[in-house]
């Protein structure tokens, strides 16, 4: 309850108030901030090390595993800060922000069968695919908003202080992949009929319903349950998918949000998804605390990188064994 009031009265008063001051100060303290979290909230801590060390293995010991725990918290921490940015037309995080490969979603453009952007849950994703929309690019995500269980009040809230920020730098609604919502595929062709650009984030954790939907795949040193959903709508209507990350600087608030040229989709749908798995992978890899996904050890479950019925209670060896 503490986390979670914290967490509330940084998004609705201290995130919007700092992101008014100087860039350097305003990531200086969100940075802040998270150090904070990662001293006193031992138990996040914890879990976070231990999904760390449980998913990477041997390629990660106790010392590095806290280090990136620290570096998942403030990256948290700043992407907070980047959506406070997007006000106006998003000029105050455009200025810090570099956008590389512009002329690969152009040249996709001009095929005139829109263009699918595919990245993971990998740092300010979200701001990114706004930055693209308020410089030129009609974008539309997919993606849902809330995990099934949120109430109606969190939700409120949830579009209140974050949810409106983003969607004012959105060409349509987002569409919201629920189950039984069969019109998912038809509302995102329409878009790249119109040739716009389409965005999502492929690395999801599979709902129950989706599961038998998921296809295995080689990640982050393990197999991931995924779904294909990206290379699926681009061999119904033959637009290119291009891999889209944002990378966060060593000062925290310069950014690079790269757009690569399109991705080959030849061979069968498992095949072709797993391009796009093998780059989310390599883009992870460059800066591990990035990626959201260690925060949230239910999800690590459902993707399959922990056995089904790991806790996310950490217990205090994780920080130490």
């Amino acid at each position: 309850m503490l986390s979670r009031a914290e967490g509330l009265a940084y998004w609705l008063a201290v995130a919007p108030l700092t992101a008014r001051l100087p860039a350097s100060i305003a990531y200086r303290v969100a940075c802040w901030r998270a150090d904070l979290l990662f001293r006193y909230w031992a138990a996040k801590r914890s879990e976070i090390v231990r999904n760390l060390r449980l998913v990477l293995g041997d390629e990660v010991g106790p010392d590095e595993a806290k280090r990136l725990a620290r570096g998942v918290f403030r990256s948290i921490s700043c992407a907070v800060i980047d959506v406070m940015l997007l006000r106006g037309r998003a000029r105050p995080l455009g200025k810090l922000v570099e956008i590389r490969g512009r002329e690969h979603l152009d040249a996709a453009l001009a095929g005139g069968k829109g263009a699918l952007l595919c990245t993971a849950h990998y740092g300010s994703h979200i701001s990114a695919f706004s930055l693209l929309h308020a410089s030129g690019f009609p974008v539309t995500t997919i993606g849902r908003w809330y995990a099934p269980d949120v109430s109606y009040a969190e939700r409120r809230i949830w579009d209140f202080v974050y949810v409106r920020r983003v969607l004012r730098h959105r060409q349509r609604p987002s569409i919201e992949p629920w189950p039984g919502r069969v019109q998912v595929a038809a509302q995102a062709a329409a878009v790249l009929r119109a040739n716009e650009v389409v965005a999502i984030c492929s690395d999801a954790a599979p709902l129950d319903a989706d599961r038998a939907r998921a296809v295995e795949v080689p990640f982050l040193g393990g197999h991931a349950r995924l779904l294909p959903g990206v290379v699926t709508l681009a061999e119904l209507t033959g637009a290119p998918v291009l891999m889209t990350f944002m990378h966060r600087s060593a000062d925290y608030r310069h950014q690079v949000l790269e757009i690569s040229p399109p991705l080959p989709l030849n061979g069968e749908t498992t095949t072709a998804f797993g391009r796009c798995v093998a780059a989310m992978d390599a883009a992870i890899r460059t800066s591990l605390a990035d990626w959201f996904y260690w925060y949230q050890t239910e999800d690590l479950v459902s993707l399959g990188l922990l056995p089904a019925g790991t806790s996310t209670r950490a217990t205090a060896a994780a920080d130490v064994s």
